[in-house]
């Protein structure tokens, strides 16, 4: 059952949207404490038609994760920076977040990135720590919840 990380297609935006919203809300509760108010701003550009927006923008990185045809989670790259990290509740804790970040890398350190950024949410810092992820300051108060910038070093110098 081999995972592939690949690049996001307009085909892929309705199962990206149904991830995209279930970790949010399902996942995340250590973030936005389920409050629906928090969770309704978080997720509100997460339809299907945001993902398609997010799809058609100019320099867009968006990347599945997948098995057997099945989008099981959803990355972006911005830059540097990794911008989006969700994995399908029903598929948290199987390595498909694991294989996404390690694919998501990859794509950095082909682009020649020698240190990768992201803003981790409270729900994924340790994992992001255990993956090799430092922090690069105190937590900041973001849109809809706390961010705890990280950096990790990709390239050897």
């Amino acid at each position: 059952m081999t995972i592939t990380v690949r690049r996001a297609s307009e085909a892929d935006a309705p199962e990206m949207s149904r991830v995209l919203i279930a970790s949010i809300t399902e996942l995340c509760s250590a973030d936005h404490h389920d409050d629906p108010t928090a969770i309704a701003a978080w997720t509100a550009n997460k339809s299907v038609e945001g993902v398609l927006a997010m799809l058609a923008a100019p320099g867009s990185g968006l990347y599945v994760a997948e098995r057997n045809g099945d989008v099981l989670a959803v990355g972006a790259i911005q830059g540097d920076t990794v911008g989006l990290n969700y994995v399908d509740p029903q598929h948290r804790r199987t390595g498909v977040s694991r294989a996404l970040m390690a694919g998501l890398e990859d794509v950095l350190r082909d682009r020649g990135v020698a240190v990768a950024r992201l803003k981790s949410t409270e729900t994924a810092h340790d994992f992001y720590k255990a993956l090799g992820w430092s922090d690069a300051g105190p937590a900041v108060r973001g849109r809809f919840v706390a961010a705890y910038p990280m950096r990790k070093a990709l390239i050897s110098r």
